[in-house]
């Protein structure tokens, strides 16, 4: 497996990806847009390629918390897509360290995530309500545990909280819903 980050060129790739993956469309125009936004910068995208094949995508967008004294970057996963052929080969969770190692290297202190409270800890995600942080919109009850995060420095957790604001093109709540 290859991964690297991805150019421009690379556009069709990720939308064959992710519309396969998440088997519709909307999800690729929503990556489209979160490329576009001027407000999700710095943006970290990846390609997983398998054989040469395009197999899977990670998109990490710029997010900012509403108490941060101690001046932390902060991102957001959102979306990872793997096409079904590939699944459950690891290609997501190598996309996974992969981006997180990345954003480690960029200076990035904190990662959310709003996803399968079973999957994502495995990555080291844990319930970010936990540490105070606030999802851009809220979560009912039942799926809490789905709002998670990972500090990638040590002893940073806790030297922020509060509301999470994405950029404009995730801060609508049809992308924080079923």
């Amino acid at each position: 497996m290859n991964i690297r980050e991805t150019s421009d060129a690379d556009l069709e790739q990720i939308l064959s990806v992710v519309g396969e993956a998440l088997n519709h469309n909307k999800e690729a125009g929503l990556i489209d847009d979160l490329l576009k936004d001027s407000s999700a910068k710095p943006v970290l995208s990846l390609l997983a390629f398998v054989d040469g094949q395009a197999a899977g995508h990670i998109l990490f967008t710029s997010a900012k918390v509403s108490n941060n004294p101690s001046n932390l970057r902060f991102s957001i996963l959102a979306p990872l897509a793997v096409k079904p052929p590939f699944q459950k080969q690891g290609v997501g969770g190598a996309l996974i360290k992969k981006g997180l190692q990345i954003l480690s290297d960029l200076g990035v202190d904190v990662v959310f995530v709003l996803g399968h409270p079973t999957y994502y800890p495995k990555y080291g995600f844990t319930p970010a309500g936990t540490f105070g942080f606030v999802a851009p919109y809220p979560t009912p009850e039942e799926y809490a545990d789905a709002w998670m995060v990972q500090a990638l420095r040590p002893d940073v957790i806790n030297c922020s909280s509060g509301k999470v604001t994405c950029c404009d093109t995730l801060n609508k709540l049809e992308h924080w819903r079923e």
